[in-house]
């Protein structure tokens, strides 16, 4: 059944069809028991091993380097179709895809078709990038350093999504010069620790804990200077989160509305003897499909921005490549809290159809309020509203990076002396 028979609206491109139906089998087996796995924590392995099999990984690559050559509408139409099945896989590669846009967007060829070769492979990349406790927001504490034996790594990440169940970490650090630079290694490298410590409520199955860098040997030719890494980044990854939402709404919607067509059990002051025929129950299930809907059509038209954006990479002209890569964050920012409003509410009214029952542990339905809480906590959406507010009223471009940690001031503050 294609995207357009399910009521979701046409997909991003003639041919998509053709191939989401390459993946749609692999995301079937990953819904069928991704209940089941989230109520007991059990780490999607097989599941990631599965898309890996597939060469999900290997989507956005050109045909002839062994990908796909998707573009981003259709990366971001699969992402949604992958998060109704189970959103913790797709936050588990966010930073697989962010790594494999930035291969897209190098210049240096050499170190684009060494890391094609493996992409195209089915290896997959995990991140390690924020820092946590008193981390500032200017400079890492990880850092990379040359010694006699070549370039070794040391630091310790949080947030590191994915790197559990990935081939090779991708790892923010601080060189010799006090430039940001992103960092290569293999997961499985002597002094790589990737440690199971994620306990947040919502997303548990992303391992998004601890990694521990001790000496760890680094190529000196997969070390990357961050200001050489893709423009419309920012924009790139708070997209995935948002695809992650909407496909968040679709499983909802798909779960709410199968337990309405099979509940039997009604109230005296109910509009039917059925849930299936009451209308009030009716109004519920459309309100969130439409909240899913809604948000699948603003995500495809925040991806258009972003194929803008690549498409000006190569031009060879950096003020309409500028322009095209502030416009994709603008782009993304005004669909953040619109999207997250739209799923935070349709997750919270679900409950509404069923009555207390739907509240039982076993059903599982309270993970898709939890998941899409836990998604729209990154990069805080009570910012954006200002910032698009900023643009329209003065102009003012949003910004395109942004770091949690301490800053300068609150850095300097020395704690007064209580003794």
């Amino acid at each position: 059944m294609t995207q357009i028979d399910q009521g979701w609206g046409s997909g991003p491109s003639p041919r998509y069809e053709t191939l989401a139906e390459r993946f749609r089998p692999v995301f079937r087996k990953i819904e069928h028991d991704a209940v089941a796995r989230e109520l007991n924590r059990i780490l999607p392995y097989d599941q990631i091993g599965g898309l890996k099999e597939a060469r999900f990984g290997a989507l956005r690559l050109p045909r002839d380097k062994g990908g796909f050559g998707a573009t981003l509408p259709e990366l971001f139409n699969l992402l949604i179709e992958l998060s109704a099945a189970d959103s913790n896989i797709t936050q588990s590669l966010r930073g697989h895809f962010g790594f494999a846009e930035d291969t897209v967007n190098w210049r240096d060829r050499a170190r684009q078709e060494r890391w094609f070769a493996r992409l195209a492979g089915g290896d997959i990349i995990g991140n390690a990038w924020t820092e946590i406790g008193e981390a500032k927001q200017a400079e890492f504490s990880t850092r990379i350093v040359r010694r006699d034996d070549g370039w070794r790594l040391a630091g310790e990440k949080f947030y590191t999504t994915g790197s559990l169940f990935a081939d090779w970490i991708d790892a923010g650090a601080q060189d010799q010069e006090g430039r940001t630079v992103g960092v290569f290694v293999r997961r499985d490298a002597p002094g790589v620790d990737v440690v199971d410590d994620w306990s947040s409520f919502g997303q548990p199955l992303t391992a998004s804990g601890t990694t521990r860098f001790t000496d760890v040997p680094v190529e000196a030719g997969d070390v990357i200077v961050d200001e050489d890494r893709f423009k419309y980044s920012p924009a790139f990854y708070q997209l995935v989160h948002l695809a992650t939402l909407a496909g968040i709404g679709r499983a909802a919607t798909k779960e709410l509305a199968a337990a309405v067509a099979t509940r039997r059990r009604s109230y005296t002051n109910g509009a039917a003897p059925r849930a299936s025929q009451d209308p009030q129950v009716l109004q519920v299930v459309g309100r969130i499909r439409g909240a899913a809907y809604s948000a699948g059509a603003i995500v495809l038209k925040v991806a258009e921005s972003l194929q803008r954006a690549f498409d000006t990479r190569f031009q060879g002209d950096p003020a309409v490549e500028e322009a095209a890569n502030a416009i994709a964050e603008i782009e993304a920012a005004q669909a953040q809290t619109v999207i997250s409003d739209l799923i935070l509410n349709a997750t919270t009214v679900a409950f509404d159809a069923l009555g207390a029952s739907a509240t039982i542990r076993d059903k599982g339905l309270d993970r898709f309020w939890r998941n899409a809480r836990t998604l729209s906590s990154h990069n805080p959406r009570i910012y954006k509203d200002r910032i698009v507010g900023d643009y329209a009223v003065n102009g003012t471009p949003t910004p395109y990076q942004w770091r949690i940690g301490l800053s300068e001031s609150a850095a300097a503050d020395v704690p007064a002396n209580t003794g």
